[in-house]
């Protein structure tokens, strides 16, 4: 894929995931957490199930590789993350949660060396940790936001952990399945997992009212937040691998503050828009080999453009 998709890709990810979480918030207000996280993949596994067999004929897992994908990605990336983000966040403060969280591109190189044996150029490692300088200057913690909460940083620490294993392994598995439809297929598995562990914890359906605001924030968690988001995030570990695709984790912060700014009116800092030119700048120098290709390409066409109007001209 090139550049432009692999951004834009990156773009789908960041942007509705980042949305999302003005609605995590107005929805965990009436609905427990982990029942949330379950609701979200609910309706995510139902469209991207239909999707896919629309879209391919051969949908359905048929290998143990694909099998293997769908397991890990189920497990690692849908369910322990989830369930620990949500309650995680419910324990500390959400600049905290940012940085922690923020933590999946530092620790996926780890697992990417460990599990494929894949070495990370040093480029890379300045790009990975311009974005992470990147979040940091959006977040901006104090001292005291960190000590608040040790618990819930913790918790969703261990989903960061839980993504950047999940998406190694998945590259590990080698699937043969299109990653549409596996994602779909994991994303139906960790549905199941979660409402198990949501009954195991004694969170119950009947105590959550029906609104107009909590089912609309159900509903737009589980369909642009989920199954487009989820949807761009996998098909990002298949052409980027999942250090890049990790770096989404980045961009989510951004976003987040500028639709809480548009949708809730809370203050928008400068540096947010700082940050979120540094996070890019830390994209760019991981995608520098793909970046070069689209401009040789673009001056390429451009030369070609330039000969065929001077030939024009002479004539």
């Amino acid at each position: 894929m090139s550049s432009r998709g692999t951004l834009t890709l990156f773009g789908a990810a960041s942007v509705c995931l980042g949305t999302s979480f003005v609605a995590i918030k107005v929805g965990l207000a009436t609905v427990p957490p982990v029942l949330f996280a379950a609701f979200r993949f609910d309706i995510a596994a139902v469209l991207l199930l239909a999707l896919a067999a629309y879209l391919y004929d051969d949908w359905l897992p048929q290998t143990r590789r694909d099998l293997l994908g769908i397991a890990a990605s189920a497990v690692f990336i849908v369910g322990i993350n989830n369930a620990l983000l949500f309650v995680g966040q419910q324990y500390t403060t959400s600049g905290a949660a940012a940085i922690m969280y923020s933590l999946m591109p530092v620790v996926s190189p780890v697992f990417t060396y460990l599990l494929l044996g894949e070495r990370v150029a040093r480029l890379d490692v300045a790009g990975i940790l311009l974005g992470l300088v990147g979040v940091m200057v959006i977040v901006q913690p104090s001292p005291d936001q960190l000590g608040v909460g040790t618990v819930g940083q913790l918790l969703v620490l261990v989903a960061a952990v839980s993504v950047s294993l999940g998406s190694v392994l998945l590259q590990r598995a080698r699937p043969r399945l299109a990653m549409l439809p596996l994602s779909a297929w994991a994303m139906l598995l960790g549905a199941l997992g979660l409402h198990a562990t949501s009954l195991a914890i004694g969170e119950s359906a009947a105590t959550i009212p029906l609104t107009a605001d909590t089912v609309a924030a159900v509903i737009y968690v589980g369909a642009p937040g989920t199954a487009i988001a989820y949807g761009a995030y996998f098909l990002l570990i298949a052409d980027a691998g999942p250090v890049r695709a990790n770096l989404v984790a980045y961009a989510v912060p951004a976003v987040a503050t500028v639709t809480a700014w548009a949708l809730l009116g809370e203050a928008l800092a400068t540096t947010t828009l700082a940050g979120f030119g540094i996070i890019l700048a830390g994209f760019a120098l991981l995608q520098r080999t793909q970046l070069r290709a689209e401009v040789d390409r673009f001056l390429h066409t451009a030369e070609q453009d330039v000969r065929a109007f001077e030939r024009e001209s002479d004539d």
